[in-house]
């Protein structure tokens, strides 16, 4: 479990690289990093339950129970955290998401991960293509039409055109 904890740890870590630009808030990261710090206390914990278990020690199996509990309690306490501010979170995403999108010009940096993010994720804006009509790129083109990035993948001959949604 701590192997597979540790993975996942770095795996957030090295995506964050990717979409560092909508996460502009470099505590973005502390969920990771809290995730492999939970992972070599695992290591450590399920150390001690095995030589406990292993000397048969009724102390080293106490320990072992208390800080089982331990983590139960911490688990439930961070579950109902997250849950109570779940919209906040998600507030301030979206916040930061309109804010890459606003600088949006086809060239910069933060349009290259806008492409990127939208290519990946089969998307296009930040709830749907309408966010992308209050753009200063929207506006100035004035073609009526999104990035090609929001295009679906097994459209050839996407225009990126809000008079063809269907293709979005």
């Amino acid at each position: 479990a701590a192997a597979g904890l540790s993975y996942v740890g770095g795996y957030v870590i090295n995506t964050y690289k990717s979409y560092d630009n909508f996460l502009q808030d470099k505590y973005a990261l502390l969920p990771a990093v809290i995730i492999i710090c939970v992972a070599v206390v695992m290591f450590i914990i399920g150390l001690i339950g095995c030589c406990a278990t292993f000397r048969e020690s009724r102390v080293g199996l106490g320990l072992f129970l208390a800080i089982i509990l331990v983590i139960f309690i911490a688990e439930v306490s961070a579950f109902v955290l997250g849950f109570v501010y779940r919209e906040k979170v998600k507030t301030d995403v979206q916040g930061t998401m309109h804010s890459v999108f606003e600088k949006y010009d086809g060239k910069n940096t933060e349009s290259t991960v806008v492409d990127y993010l939208q290519e990946q994720l089969h998307c296009c804006g930040v709830k749907n293509y309408s966010d992308w009509t209050t753009t200063q790129w929207f506006n100035s083109t004035s073609n009526n039409s999104v990035p090609l990035s929001c295009c679906r993948q097994d459209m050839k001959n996407c225009t990126g055109r809000l008079d063809q949604p269907q293709e979005l």
